[in-house]
């Protein structure tokens, strides 16, 4: 059950949810508890940068 708590968190803070959404999706009272144990697995700053730009220049999807 841990391993799939743990998969849990981080495809969700990969996808870019905040500690304290998570916390609440796993039932903690306290985000600080939550960014203890999972801090680890939260993506870089500079992964976050690249992907909000990478984001902001993607061609719109076609409406054809």
């Amino acid at each position: 059950m841990h391993a799939l708590r743990h998969f849990y968190a981080s495809a969700l803070l990969d996808a870019g949810e905040s500690i304290k959404a998570l916390a609440s999706y796993l039932g903690h009272s306290d985000p600080g508890f939550t960014l203890r144990v999972y801090t680890h697995l939260m993506p870089a700053s500079e992964e976050r940068t690249r992907r909000a730009i990478d984001d902001l220049f993607q061609e719109p999807p076609s409406t054809d």
